[in-house]
């Protein structure tokens, strides 16, 4: 069969560009080389308890567009994502807020903040995370909820990371325990994966494909839509992108409540995971038993976290300006976190894929 695209990734990006390409009448291919759709937010049940397989996703997103468009296929609930964090016996809150001040420092009130020089600068302005971090929240607060795991998270000091890495990480003057800000926040009821088999609907999809040594097995195509690394698709002409990747160690426990929060961090260096997620917590349901996922930074494996200092930003401007077709000689359009070397939030890469598929 020929098709008019195919699409290389069955998460949001390419699931996202397969639906709304579908609804123009274009014949779509969908392959992953995963046995399973849904890409990292693939969620799957156990026990009665949605696991999030690939850790956790918590949709949040201030775009009425976005959230309207996402509620098409799902129903949401309220959770709101509020972390705590472990060191030494203490329990500490995240984010960083007027709690977490008040447990290290004492302080009280937000121009108690003022008066220590606290608070001050942003991500441009310095060069590390550690610079960054004591401008910001002190050299305490940086030594006991930063450095160590900031250390395990990325494989190395943070003086030596650059301080945008850091910037996501919510800074609060208030006492709220909010990890997000923005007006819609949930887990979808019922787990992620619904939204892909809703998106998917119709589509052909062929899973444990791997577009780059299967290419030989595909079907015909006129365009192709590519998600995966960029760097893998042109034979990492220009060497390879880094990236943390991320292990997980799953275990079903016979009892209703491990640790009471979907998650908890541990922030002793000499801790060998960041942290464990229980997953009932997200979504909660009944259930006798419940199940936590420990979650391990490693160097290799599947790609997570891009390493966006400035010797892979400028090897990833060298891949994009190569020639953007694909072993077939048809043209090829790139999408997506991977492909784009970026960190996406799973509305910020909705946001793309209906941009992206707008100007195509």
């Amino acid at each position: 069969m020929q098709y008019d695209y195919l699409i290389v990734g069955a998460g949001f990006f390419g699931s996202i560009c397969a639906y709304e390409l579908k609804k123009r009448g274009k014949n779509v291919c969908v392959i992953d080389k995963r046995d399973h759709i849904g890409g990292n937010a693939y969620t799957e049940k156990k026990e009665g308890i949605n696991v999030h397989k690939y850790g956790p996703h918590i949709f949040h997103t201030d775009s009425k567009k976005v959230w309207k468009w996402i509620n098409q296929f799902c129903d949401f609930n309220n959770f709101s994502f509020q972390p705590v964090a472990t060191l030494d016996g203490k329990m500490y809150s995240l984010p960083f807020n007027m709690w977490t001040m008040s447990q290290v420092y004492g302080i009280t009130s937000p121009q108690t903040l003022d008066n220590i020089g606290l608070g001050n600068g942003n991500g441009n302005t310095y060069k590390s995370v550690e610079d960054f971090a004591i401008a910001k929240v002190g050299r305490e607060v940086y030594e006991i909820l930063i450095k160590g795991y900031t250390t395990k998270q990325w494989g190395k000091d943070p003086k030596y990371l650059p301080a945008s890495i850091i910037k996501r990480l919510p800074i609060r003057r208030t006492y709220d325990n909010r990890y997000f800000n923005d007006k819609y926040q949930g887990i979808p009821i019922g787990g992620y994966t619904q939204i892909f088999e809703k998106l998917l609907e119709g589509i052909d999809v062929f899973k444990g494909f791997d577009y780059l040594d299967d290419i030989d097995l595909l079907p015909q195509y006129d365009e192709l839509i590519y998600t995966g690394p960029i760097d893998e698709f042109y034979h990492w002409e220009h060497g390879k992108l880094e990236y943390r990747s991320l292990k997980w160690e799953e275990e079903v426990l016979d009892i209703d409540n491990y640790q009471g929060t979907a998650m908890m961090n541990y922030l002793d260096v000499n801790v060998p995971y960041t942290r464990i997620i229980e997953h009932k917590h997200f979504d909660y349901k009944k259930s006798d038993k419940t199940i936590i996922s420990r979650e391990y930074p490693q160097s290799k494996g599947d790609p997570y976290y891009p390493i966006c200092d400035k010797t892979n930003m400028d090897r990833y401007k060298k891949y994009t300006k190569m020639p953007k077709i694909d072993r077939r000689d048809r043209p090829v359009h790139f999408g997506g976190r991977l492909a784009e070397y970026k960190y996406y939030d799973m509305h910020q890469v909705i946001g793309s894929a209906l941009s992206f598929i707008k100007k195509l």
